[in-house]
């Protein structure tokens, strides 16, 4: 119990089922090497925790920004609530120090990884709301993503780079960029994928991301530099 304690003074939170905070911070890697553990672990309330998490990060924005169009929304929240981000938020407020952990994933760097405080941050929200309700989960979100989005607007992070590369490459060339995965390392919960952004035959970007998604918009972001000088250079 003085670990759950120790945790809600770090998070800042008062749980009336510290069970729920207890399964929240549990990865299933601790029940692999105990199979006493009298709780389940963290991944069906993740499951709920990205549910409320995007329904509040939704709400959130639908008032904040009100002449916005929807698209604008959409790109935003992906921007709040994509799983780097999410890791940053746990990271932030120290949760892996507090995570039930297996021995082995704990010696490969588990408290660290981005894919696991992800997993947690999210299994958290679902926690908080179920033991204190939607508006608990609010007060909580809030503070946590309004520095992020002034971040995310300060430096266009919610532009959707695969959306303008393919602009760009059509317009200039008339060819629609591709992209390829060309690595995935890691297990199958935690892995990384590397893609590369190809516009003709030309690797114009690689990316790395924890999705491969993600890595796809890295390669794109990396590929509109290289474009835009390449375009420089032949307007000149």
């Amino acid at each position: 119990m003085s670990e759950i304690l120790q945790a809600e003074a770090a998070l800042n939170l008062t749980f009336s089922n510290k069970a729920l905070l207890q399964r929240a911070l549990t990865h299933r890697s601790y029940l692999n090497e105990n199979p006493d553990y009298p709780l389940e672990d963290n991944e069906r309330l993740e499951f709920l925790g990205d549910a409320i998490l995007d329904f509040v990060t939704g709400e959130y924005l639908y008032h904040r920004f009100p002449e916005v169009a929807e698209g604008r929304l959409t790109n935003l929240r992906s921007a709040l609530v994509r799983t780097e981000r999410l890791a940053q938020f746990a990271d932030d407020l120290q949760v892996g120090e507090h995570l039930f952990l297996g021995r082995g994933e704990e010696d490969s760097g588990g408290r660290e990884r981005p894919a696991i405080l992800c997993d947690a941050f999210e299994a958290l929200i679902g926690a908080l709301y179920l033991d204190q309700g939607i508006e608990a989960a609010r007060e909580f979100i809030y503070p946590i993503i309004e520095p992020a989005l002034q971040e995310i607007l300060a430096s266009d992070a919610d532009k959707d780079a695969k959306s303008q590369l393919q602009e760009i490459a059509q317009s200039h060339y008339q060819l629609t960029p591709t992209y390829r995965t060309v690595k995935e390392d890691g297990p199958d919960h935690a892995k990384e994928f590397t893609v590369q952004a190809v516009i003709g035959l030309k690797v114009y970007g690689t990316g790395v991301g924890l999705s491969k998604q993600s890595a796809a918009q890295a390669a794109a972001k990396e590929a509109l530099e290289l474009l835009s000088q390449e375009l420089r250079v032949n307007n000149r």
